[in-house]
């Protein structure tokens, strides 16, 4: 496995373990281990979710790259999708390329909006409608939020003792108006690794991790287990767990040096850094449709893109995300600032 998809590999990683951090502690305990084994974000029905990200690249494609995201979100058990509005930003310079995108998504029952460099779009009734049935048949499931529900659940079920290791204790901390306890200790990459490997197997999680198109297969996980944890210095995780059991807040610091070799230059070291918070938990949130709005045909018309060309990418599925030419070049090519 190359140098390149061990630094993605770990940052999904360090992604994972947070989320599963989050599905086991409590406070209310000053043991470390009983406030990580009671510590949950089961129950978690809205929030509002603050979430930052700093990669910091060393080498001759290196750089440093801030990524944000926010804003509130919402959901019922029978709701066939949540109501949520996220605003997003990537800001700084990778390899030679500057970095700067800002944006964001709003969703209310049956209506959506995109917004692009400070302007709202409104995707139209047959496009939402078309995305939704599309995401029910590959689901293959008539509500798509039971599947990611359920994925949740398996994530939930991981022994957290199998994660996270060297743990202490932090005392009492406020987050947001909320009274925590904070855990700190090191991430077991060989651990994550095989958590990864577990969920990829869940009938419920496979589907949604192997959709994404940028993790390895469990063959090139499992054979590059020991190259992945030789990689990584350094795994720091605090998290912070109320009197309710729920995480609010994780913080993840962790330092990778891909193994020397041809082109080891380009990339020296990987410094991540990763801070979410939530807040507002179980009260309801405010989340309206923005007050001006253009259709979403002026969007595509802006950045050049051929709807039909779009849905065609929608359609063939994960088929469809690799290479210059599916939907995952076309991202990169709205990131650069259009297509031609």
């Amino acid at each position: 496995m190359s140098r390149f998809r061990i630094l993605a590999v770990f940052v999904a990683l360090i992604a994972l373990s947070s989320a599963l951090a989050a599905c086991g502690g409590g406070s209310g305990s000053e043991d470390p281990q009983q406030v990580l084994d009671e510590a949950t974000l089961k129950g978690v029905e809205s929030a509002n979710v603050d979430m930052a990200l700093g990669l910091n690249v060393k080498g001759k494609e290196g750089g440093h790259v801030d990524v944000a995201l926010s804003g509130p979100f919402q959901s019922e058990s029978e709701a066939e999708l949540p109501e949520l509005d996220l605003s997003a930003s990537a800001k700084g310079h990778l390899g030679n390329e500057d970095v700067d995108f800002e944006g964001g998504f709003t969703l209310l029952g049956d209506k959506a909006f995109v917004g692009y460099e400070g302007t709202e779009y409104e995707v139209d009734p047959s496009t939402f409608s078309f995305v939704r049935t599309l995401i029910k048949r590959q689901t293959g499931v008539k509500n798509p939020s039971s599947e990611i529900t359920a994925c949740q659940e398996a994530a939930s079920e991981l022994k957290l003792s199998n994660l996270m290791e060297n743990l202490k204790g932090g005392g009492d901390a406020d987050v947001g108006g909320t009274d925590t306890t904070k855990v700190s200790g090191d991430l077991d990459v060989g651990g994550a690794v095989d958590a990864v490997i577990e969920l990829s197997e869940n009938p419920a999680c496979g589907q949604q991790l192997n959709a994404t198109g940028s993790l390895p297969s469990k063959a090139e996980l499992e054979k590059s287990k020991g190259e992945l944890e030789s990689a990584v210095k350094a795994a720091h995780v605090d998290l912070y767990v109320g009197d309710d059991h729920i995480v609010r807040r994780i913080s993840t610091q962790a330092t990778i040096e891909p193994k020397k070799g041809k082109g080891s230059e380009k990339v020296k070291s990987v410094e991540i850094e990763l801070d979410l918070k939530l807040t507002g938990v179980n009260e309801e949130q405010t989340i309206e449709a923005p007050a001006n709005s253009k259709p979403l045909s002026a969007l595509f018309v802006k950045l050049g893109i051929n709807p039909l060309e779009l849905l065609g990418l929608l359609q063939g599925g994960a088929r469809g995300l690799n290479g210059p030419g599916g939907l995952n070049g076309l991202l990169e090519r709205i990131g650069s600032g259009g297509l031609q």
